[in-house]
């Protein structure tokens, strides 16, 4: 029974090293970015979410697939500007609801390889349980020790249920309607065997 232990593990490494199988990211190193503004964007807010697990699927030395929690406790607004209060509006039933969603998910599920690292990616993204596709651009980075792939990208609030103040729901323009867009920079790091 032992060696057929030590044998699974052994093939599991190889896989891995070979570019085969599934990867933890690094949490710690992992960031989300995230801005939010008003209608005509005098006033934008910034901060960052942190990430609770994430995992990618190697195939053939290229990432196929990647499932990633994000802990919604952990939301920060770090512009300086309103800091706590911001954060428990965030936090509240008006956009984010956590005590009720205390997580979001992105699931890639198809990636399309370009040139120089690029890539196109379709994903599932959960938030405040209601799942919607996206796609985004990422690029993919190789350093001496570590892997990062950097993602940008932008999506409409109101699609997840998030309302409050949106220029949809508000009759006459005013200068603090919040922007329905909310723009996400995404560094997953991770470290290849």
């Amino acid at each position: 029974m032992k060696k057929i232990i030590i044998l699974l593990v052994s093939i599991s490494a190889i896989s891995i090293a070979q570019g085969q199988g599934t990867i933890k990211i690094d949490t710690a190193k992992s960031v989300i970015k995230w801005k939010g503004s008003n209608l005509f964007k005098f006033n934008q807010h910034y901060g960052i979410v942190k990430l609770l697990s994430g995992e990618i699927s190697m195939n053939g030395g290229s990432i196929s697939e990647g499932k990633f929690v994000v802990d919604m406790n952990s939301i920060l607004n770090t512009d300086g500007k309103y800091n706590e209060m911001l954060v428990m509006h965030l936090k509240n039933q008006d956009f984010f609801d956590v005590a009720k969603y205390p997580e979001a998910k992105l699931e890639i599920n198809q990636i399309k390889y370009e040139d120089d690292g690029h890539m196109e990616i379709e994903a599932l993204l959960t938030i405040k349980g209601i799942s919607k596709p996206i796609k985004f651009s990422s690029t993919i980075e190789k350093g001496p020790n570590e892997t990062f792939l950097k993602s940008r990208f932008i999506i409409d609030r109101t699609q997840w249920g998030i309302s409050y103040e949106s220029k949809g729901l508000v009759a006459s323009l005013k200068d603090d309607i919040i922007s329905d867009a909310i723009e996400f920079e995404v560094t997953i790091v991770f470290r290849l065997c």
